[in-house]
Order: C-alpha cells, then structure tokens, then sequence
C-alpha cells in the first residue's frame, strides 16, 4: 500500500489535472466580556457527522488559548445552508470568522464573498508563520483551495470520497459473499434486488444531502460530465445518454422496490438498525457508521461501470476567513493554524473519516498511519484516490440557484416523476439559461 504521504499526492494530482478547464458574531467588536478576543466557527458536522469532534477540538483550542474564545455554530443543510445563512449575515453586517467551505463552492465563494485574503492576512499580520502554508501542504494541495486564476481563498482541511458501506449479516441472509462485494453498478443493482427478494430488506440508498457529489461520481464514471467550457463559458454538461442511464440506474432500483429514496436521516438510519443492505455515501461517515451500527461495518470502493473508468469528486471542504479587524483575523489565524496541526487533524480523521490534507500528518506512527494500517475501510477508500476529479463548482451569481436545480431535479428522477433523460434536458437548459 502506498504511502499516504503519495496517495494523497495522487490525489491532488489526479483533481488538479481533471478538473475543469442565526447569524454571525458582530466584528465591529474585538473582544468579548473579559477580554477575550472572540470569534465564530461555522461548519457543517452535525451531531452524527463530526459534531462531536468539532466540540472536542474547540473545547481544547479554548483550553489552551485563554486570550481567545471560539464558539463554534453548526449549519444544517450542508454547504448550501451554510452559504445561504453566509450571505444573509454578511448582508447585515455580521460574518462569522472561520468558515468550512464545501469544495463545490470554491468558484461561487470566490467571485461572490468578500473574504480575507489568508497569504495577505498572514504576511501582514503574522509575518512569522509566512512559510506556513508552503512547509506544511504540498503545492497540488494548496491549489485545491485555489481559484482557476491561482488565488489561494482557503487553506484545505477535509478530503473524502464516496465509498460503498455495507452489511455483511445482511449480504449472507440474501445468500451474497461479504467478503466479495458488488465491483459494478449492475453488480449492486443485482445485488440490490437480490436482498429484497431474499430478506425482504431494502437493497440500497445513496445519499440525498443537498448537493450532487455522490450523483456526479455516478455520472462520471459513466462517461457523463456535470459541467463543460464553451468558448470560455461554464455550461451545463449532464444532459447526455450516458448522465441519463447512469441516474436513470438509481431510479429503476426505487422503482422495483429494491432502492430507497429517503432523507439522509431515515436511510442511513436503516442501514444503521439493520434493515438496508448497502449505502453509498462519503467515507467521512466512517467513524460515526463503525461506532453507531449493531453490526460490523464493511466498506468497498465506489462501484464502477463495466468497462469505464472510475471518477470520484474530491468531497469535503476547506478553511476561509471572514474576520475583519486585526484581533479577530489574528485570532482565526491561531485557530487555523490548531486545527490543522497534526494532531487535531489526526483527532478530526479519527472522529470522522476525512482524509486529512497536511503532508505531516501521516508521519505519526501513533495517528493517522497508524489507523490506514489498521482499518481496513480507510483503505478502500484510499484505494479510490488515483481516480479523483474536482467536485463540479458552478460560478456566477446564479451559482447557488443552478445547484438547486439539479438538486431539485433529483427527487423528479427517483419518484419516477420523470424520466433520468427527459429531466436533465430540462434542467440543463434552465441551468444553461441562469449561467
């Protein structure tokens, strides 16, 4: 097995390469009662998705910074809610200070949000900590956090991928070898069906947050693309025959009865309870799945289609900064420089499942290294890593709107409302007249 230090150099490579060409805490106030510097953390980690760890790591961070006090905030809704609620404190003159941005957001964030330039911020204001970014992250991990001109708007923090999770009680009650899992997506269809029939358990869930990171894996590894340049514009580029068969594959399972379509809750609590057979969904789930399921949990790489090569969107999200005077800005920056230091992002990994970004962390015997030897789920998903591509951002100021659409679009796909081909072709075309 490759090094970690290597794998994630090809995964950044391999991004890089095949990408395409309530409210805030007022910062007109530099401290809080009792002299504190304080400043707001948002994220996305709820409960069963890192939450616990985000407290952990904050608790510690305060605990260890008395001039500085991080109240952390949580954003339901994943990257889109937290954009949303972004603009709308920023609209009112309150922002919060450190922000987890989900990478399929990087362009809109860069072209619509007024925040603080980090490489600016530091060489101003922390002028020692100048080498910072370039000692400690290899040059292709930085430039995931880039704009397509070279601007650097974020410092990268969590790397995932979506992986196949499954039951193995579940797979030998159906009469299915768990040690030999579904390799394709006719393999899982197959497999899907076979449950049902056989145990009277639902087959098979992916994902439904509000974003299309597990869809765009489905649709690029079929041959499809999420977005194209013509002539210098970013369009549309989902309304083909093989997008269409591939999420057209998701629907038939619904519609036989061997798929679930669900909320996130009610899916992953399935799987969880024993009654789902398999759920596709991010490796960043890891943690929580292994320690909250009644079984043992088993991972396999994202399934292919047959004959076609496995595309994958580097999930997760990077740091910005919102602060706007010195003290504040200063004090993200020492919150920053916390949580990616070796051992928070080995604590975030392990309370996970993200991949952490930092070309020192793997040299832990007692962290990170410790656990690719040990766990056999990380491994899986690292073994998908040579096949990332960038997560599809669209940019503009519509930008959030045509990301709704095709989120929207998928609950017209799986209810069966529409077909995969006739609904994309209509989504294209209100995405392609917005952008």
């Amino acid at each position: 097995m490759k090094s970690w230090k290597k794998t994630l150099a090809v995964v950044c490579v391999g991004a890089m390469t095949l990408a395409l060409a309530g409210c805030g805490a007022d910062n007109s106030k530099k401290v809080s009662d009792g002299g504190k510097v304080k400043i707001e953390y948002w994220h996305v980690a709820s409960e069963s998705f890192g939450g616990t760890t985000v407290k952990e790591l904050v608790a510690d961070f305060n605990k260890t910074h008395p001039n500085i006090e991080v109240v952390e905030k949580y954003n339901p809704d994943m990257y889109k809610g937290l954009t949303q609620n972004l603009q709308a404190a920023m609209a009112s003159g309150k922002n919060p200070d450190v922000v987890q941005m989900g990478w399929s957001y990087l362009n809109y964030a860069a072209e619509n949000l007024k925040y603080t330039d980090i490489p600016t911020m530091i060489n101003e204001k922390v002028p020692a900590d100048k080498d910072f970014l370039q000692k400690n992250y290899l040059p292709n991990v930085l430039a995931l956090a880039q704009t397509d001109e070279g601007k650097q708007i974020g410092i990268p923090y969590s790397i995932s991928v979506p992986v196949l999770y499954y039951n193995p009680e579940v797979f030998e009650k159906a009469g299915l070898d768990p040690n030999n899992p579904p390799k394709t997506w006719a393999e899982v269809k197959n497999a899907a069906k076979q449950i049902k029939e056989k145990t009277g358990i639902m087959g098979f869930f992916m994902q439904e947050y509000a974003d299309n990171w597990a869809q765009q894996a489905l649709i690029e590894s079929n041959g499809g693309k999420m977005l194209k340049k013509e002539n210098g514009k970013t369009k549309a580029a989902f309304d083909t025959p093989e997008a269409a068969d591939a999420y057209q594959l998701l629907a038939d399972m619904v519609k036989d009865g061997s798929g679930l379509h669900a909320t996130n809750e009610e899916g992953f609590q399935a799987y969880l309870s024993g009654k789902l057979g398999m759920v596709c969904t991010t490796i960043g789930k890891r943690a929580n799945f292994e320690k909250s399921a009644k079984f043992k949990v088993m991972v396999a790489p994202f399934p292919v289609f047959d004959g076609k090569p496995l595309q994958v969107p580097a999930g997760g999200n990077f740091l910005m900064v919102f602060s706007k005077d010195d003290a504040k800005q200063k004090a993200a920056w020492e919150f920053i420089k916390y949580l990616e230091s070796p051992a928070a992002l080995a604590k975030w990994s392990t309370g996970t499942g993200y991949l952490p970004p930092r070309k020192d962390v793997e040299q832990d015997p007692n962290g990170f290294k410790k656990m690719i030897e040990e766990n056999k789920n990380i491994q899986a998903a690292l073994s998908t890593m040579p096949n990332l591509v960038k997560w599809a951002s669209f940019p503009g100021a519509n930008g959030l709107q045509a990301e709704q659409l095709l989120i929207d679009v998928r609950d017209v796909i799986l209810s069966g409302k529409q077909t995969a081909a006739e609904a994309l072709h209509t989504t294209a075309e209100k995405i392609n007249s917005l952008l």
